[in-house]
């Protein structure tokens, strides 16, 4: 294949040894799934995290975007082995462990110390799972590629729960608050991180919680996602819905930058349509700007 323009998928800079191994691959390996597929091309391209993983999803998307081109025949989508992981995914069972408790009342002092625990365990997740589905506006959806979820805490108490993950892919208003180009984007957007997910239940009647719990976890997500994903953000984004005032964000010095234009976080191609949303960005260090547009590198952890 003669490359006649650019191509990058999830920062990485497609070559024709890159195009010509997967294609490759593909031909030899044809019973391969195309989740197998794409970990095999992963793995013979060296395209991984810094954790050292491979990059599944940029797999996913070089052997769609060949495909769409008539370079290759990929296998047909198990659609019946998709249909059990969706009803896998919706079948959240709501039990007696997160039935509303009795109202709590106070100030912050009265509810010391509070704490962000990190849900990694399968109980810890399936619990931070059922009141996410129970008590959040938008229920429970799969976490987009890298995240971290926490469980709000007053010793045995659980407040709420939150959930970081990679950030949207394209915001014209973000992008231009940056100063990103395309290219500066393809390359660092993962030291961007997404809100997506923030509830507090709804018998807490604490005063300040919402804007203490941001400012704990603007502190201890960077460290947790550096012992993680190896490597450590700079920039912090969450999306408001417009009816609401953004008011902890705006307590916790989050800065209002725009809006989105009614589209999912990962819709690069404008197919799905959602309500247009208030974004607000928090700096996780001063010079974050030089870090985005590659004059400075962020912080990571080599693998020892």
């Amino acid at each position: 294949m003669s490359m006649k323009e650019k191509i990058v998928i999830c920062g990485r800079d497609i070559s024709e040894k890159d195009i010509e191994t997967t294609v490759f691959i593909v031909d030899n390996f044809g019973s391969f799934s195309r989740t197998e597929l794409a970990k095999t091309v992963c793995e013979c391209l060296d395209w991984v995290t810094l954790a050292d993983k491979p990059k599944v999803e940029g797999g996913v998307k070089l052997l769609e975007y060949l495909e769409s081109i008539g370079e290759i025949v990929l296998p047909l989508k198990n659609e019946k082995m998709a249909e059990c992981g969706r009803r896998a995914m919706k079948a959240i069972k709501i039990t007696e462990k997160t039935d509303p408790k009795r109202e709590l009342t106070g100030e912050l002092s009265d509810f010391s110390p509070i704490e962000l625990k990190l849900a990694y365990t399968q109980g810890s997740i399936e619990l931070w799972k059922e009141y996410i589905e129970r008590y959040h506006p938008q229920k429970y959806a799969k976490p987009y590629a890298a995240n971290i979820k926490y469980l709000i805490k007053c010793k045995s108490k659980v407040l709420g729960c939150m959930l970081f993950s990679s950030s949207a892919w394209a915001l014209e208003d973000r992008d231009k608050w940056i100063g990103w180009s395309e290219y500066d984007r393809s390359q660092r957007l993962m030291y961007v991180v997404n809100n997506t997910r923030f509830l507090l239940l709804p018998w807490l009647k604490i005063n300040n919680l919402a804007s203490h719990v941001l400012g704990k976890a603007i502190k201890q997500l960077p460290r947790d996602w550096l012992k993680e994903y190896m490597y450590e953000p700079v920039l912090l984004e969450t999306f408001v819905n417009s009816e609401y005032k953004g008011t902890c964000y705006k307590a916790s010095n989050w800065i209002k930058i725009g809006n989105t234009k009614g589209r999912s976080r990962q819709d690069s191609h404008h197919k799905y349509l959602s309500s247009p949303k208030d974004i607000y960005m928090y700096p996780l260090c001063k010079d974050f700007r030089k870090y985005l547009t590659g004059e400075k590198e962020p912080k990571i952890r080599v693998r020892s």
